[in-house]
């Protein structure tokens, strides 16, 4: 595994205020995620988890410290900036899965290659080929509607891994499935993310997916703690 950091944490606090009461969300947490590391973390709900993962991604800001995600830092950036790094090097997989419902499957996955101007033959053939891997192949051209709930999570996930992101993160992605449509979602994530060589930070509550990361990291009171 390279030991070159995918993801750096430095002090990143996050905190919001209500009224005269002061909400502290995320309080100096300071970490390292190494490039192709699968990450677990884990927390009570509340705890901050997405928080976390958004301010990873640029789609919040924290309140202070800085984040830095493949080599690049993400603070300080405008809201553009953030998003062209998304694109490139960012894929989320949400608890719902918001795909288009005007759209095709096919239309859906090849979105965000449209949007970051590297939609060719090749990209197309590649991510084409990822649904024919997750067993949607025959359904490309089926919209959203039509698709069970673990169907629109392998679309999901193929949507996130389009653009070959080296960072994926994954917003307790079986939340809306039951255990055994979970399971399989998450035994296909795992493979596509260790035989493609991404850094995956997946959120979850439950200790039995954790177990498949390489580390499990806990937020408590808005600090990280690794497991022993």
């Amino acid at each position: 595994m390279p030991d070159r950091p995918m993801v750096d944490l430095e002090q990143v606090s996050c905190s919001y205020v209500e009224g005269e009461r002061r909400h502290d969300i995320l309080r100096g947490i300071s970490a390292s995620v190494r490039a192709g590391e699968t990450v677990a973390l884990l927390g009570r709900s509340g705890s901050g988890k997405s928080t976390l993962l958004n301010v990873i991604s640029g789609l919040a800001a924290p309140s202070s410290g800085r984040i830095w995600v493949d080599g690049e830092e993400v603070t300080g950036r405008d809201e553009r900036a953030r998003t062209l790094l998304r694109r490139r090097a960012i894929g989320v997989i949400y608890q719902f899965f918001n795909l288009i419902d005007t759209l095709s499957v096919a239309d859906n996955v090849l979105l965000p290659l449209e949007l970051a101007g590297r939609l060719d033959d090749g990209a197309r053939s590649r991510v084409l080929g990822l649904l024919d891997e997750v067993g949607l192949g025959e359904r490309r051209e089926a919209f959203p509607d039509r698709l069970s709930g673990g169907e629109q999570q392998r679309v999901a996930l193929v949507r996130a891994l389009a653009h070959a992101p080296p960072l994926v993160l994954a917003d307790e992605p079986t939340g809306n499935l039951d255990a055994e449509t979970g399971e399989q979602v998450l035994t296909l994530l795992d493979r596509l993310v260790r035989d493609r060589g991404h850094t995956l930070i997946l959120v979850t509550h439950s200790l039995e997916i954790a177990a498949r990361a390489d580390r499990v990291l806990h937020l408590e009171d808005g600090r990280l703690v690794e497991a022993a």
